[in-house]
């Protein structure tokens, strides 16, 4: 049998069935506004639109809190590595304060929400440091971008860290949270207000103008406004998909002997390579110590379990007889210009918004989000969400852009070779395993987990790449938008939205 990977929190917090009344769809029902995804940004959109008395119903896939925020690392901090000093080289010190500015009332936000609704968290110093020259010096850098935007943010060479470093930053009273405990808290609200939260359905498409015809797994809706809260947009209008870098990184659990004195009370990220975070997770009576990093694009990694195993190997290096209890990874998405898109959609007649590419730190940029839509849907007005909305593209933007587009190309092209010149073994994988090869000209996957041997078409539903195969999680990952599916086919993320066709045999 194959091992699930499981986040420590869909683990120890999981949200108790839906009642069958909720997830009824009722044939051409009419909303306010209707949300995809039931993650963070979803859940405080629809809280705040509810609040306001709009009809609101929320749209997921699969469950609340599946794909990223039951996945994160939880770090609700305005100290975000080397964030700000890589949004600094492609934007102006207007842009990054706004950035900043929007993070701090998310955070804010948040921080209050959970002292009103008595849910935990802990106050924690959030630190970045290096274990190298190079990276001492673009902690340099950081600090400089950190203190342009009024954070503040001091430098220190004393950390709590198991092995000497070459210099840290600091910021003191961020936060860490349990964020199934913040999802439960936000479902349970929006459900007294009276919105719907309806899981098992994937909204799949949507019409142009007002009233919107929205298109779902479960039948047709109609809502005056659509907010697209489900990482890569599921609609291609924009072309918001290859403007995004789709990146999957990994997170462990352990327990350590002698915690909690044993593990950091602080929150860190490393600036060097390969990415380093850790941070505690008190649950229950436990003190876990999490560790997390080894990212990389999403399929282009040969594989992800040996990813899994470093970071495994490294933790027992550094902390003597840590016990591994969960496994997990996220995905996460860097845009070109390392802003995120919060706005409206392109081609949707003004009704359809998106939020996406958080890069890496969704708890204070996804309730930012949350609350740019909600104030632009209510008519209200907020300057550092306005002047993001209105960035300029700049040479760096466009640089990283066609960089990015180049690997696409590449894989593309790679991708259809190699699966077109390889014939499939007619003998079934081992189990966990999964192939692609050539079956009468097309391609073709072929995976065993469970036992079971699916075969599939190899061809992604969303724009044709060539998908491979994640050792890791045993899915079937598209290198080249992100799309992720599961062994027997069907959508774990997009942007595809329709399954990987079977090709018999299963």
């Amino acid at each position: 049998m194959s091992t699930p990977m499981t986040s420590l929190w869909l683990h120890t917090n999981p949200l108790p069935a839906p009642d069958p009344a909720d997830g009824r769809l009722s044939p051409d029902a009419q909303y306010d506004t209707v949300i995809a995804g039931a993650g963070l940004t979803g859940l405080v959109t629809a809280v705040l639109l509810a609040r306001s008395g709009q009809r609101v119903a929320v749209f997921e896939a699969r469950s609340v809190g599946a794909v990223a925020t039951g996945n994160t690392t939880a770090k609700v901090s305005l100290l975000q590595g080397t964030t700000l000093s890589e949004i600094r080289s492609h934007q102006t010190d207007t842009v990054l304060r706004a950035y900043v500015e929007g993070n701090r009332e998310g955070q804010a936000w948040l921080l209050r929400y959970l002292d009103e609704r008595g849910v935990p968290y802990q106050r924690r110093t959030a630190y970045t440091y290096a274990t190298t020259e190079k990276g001492a010096k673009t902690l340099r850098e950081e600090l400089d971008a950190a203190q342009a935007a009024d954070l503040p943010v001091t430098w220190t060479d004393q950390t709590e860290l198991p092995f000497p470093v070459t210099g840290a930053i600091a910021l003191a009273d961020q936060a860490q949270i349990h964020p199934m405990q913040v999802l439960e808290a936000l479902a349970a609200e929006l459900r007294e207000r009276g919105g719907e939260l309806i899981e098992g359905v994937r909204v799949t498409g949507a019409g142009i103008g007002s009233p919107l015809r929205v298109e779902t797994t479960g039948g047709t809706v109609q809502a005056d406004h659509l907010v697209l809260a489900t990482g890569a947009p599921i609609l291609d209008r924009g072309g918001y998909f290859a403007k995004l870098l789709p990146h999957r990184s990994y997170a462990l659990a352990f327990r350590v002997p002698g915690a909690p004195g044993a593990i950091p009370q602080g929150m860190y990220l490393s600036a060097d390579a390969p990415s380093r975070s850790l941070r505690t997770a008190p649950v229950g009576e436990e003190e876990y110590l999490l560790v997390g990093g080894n990212g990389h694009g999403v399929g282009r990694k040969d594989s992800p379990l040996a990813a899994v195993e470093d970071l495994e190997a490294w933790t027992k290096e550094h902390f003597p007889g840590a016990e591994r209890t969960h496994a997990w990874s996220a995905q996460d998405y860097r845009s070109a210009n390392h802003i995120p898109f919060i706005g409206t959609l392109p081609r949707g007649g003004g009704g359809i918004y998106l939020a996406t590419g958080y890069n890496k730190w969704g708890m204070t940029n996804g309730v930012a989000a949350a609350l740019a839509i909600s104030g632009e849907l209510l008519g209200g007005n907020i300057p550092w969400a306005d002047t993001l909305g209105k960035r300029l593209t700049t040479p760096s933007d466009l640089l990283t852009g066609a960089k990015d587009n180049l690997e696409v190309g590449v894989r593309v092209a790679t991708g259809w070779a190699a699966a077109e010149s390889r014939a499939l073994n007619p003998e079934p994988p081992v189990e966990g395993e999964g192939i692609v090869g050539r079956v009468d000209g097309k391609p073709v996957a072929v995976s065993t987990v469970d036992g079971v041997t699916c075969r599939l078409s190899a061809v992604c539903t969303h724009l044709g790449g060539i998908v491979t195969w994640n050792d890791a999680e045993n899915s079937w990952d598209c290198p080249l938008h992100g799309s992720r599916f599961a062994a027997d086919g069907s959508v774990l993320e997009g942007p595809a939205v329709k399954a990987l066709p079977s090709k018999g045999g299963r």
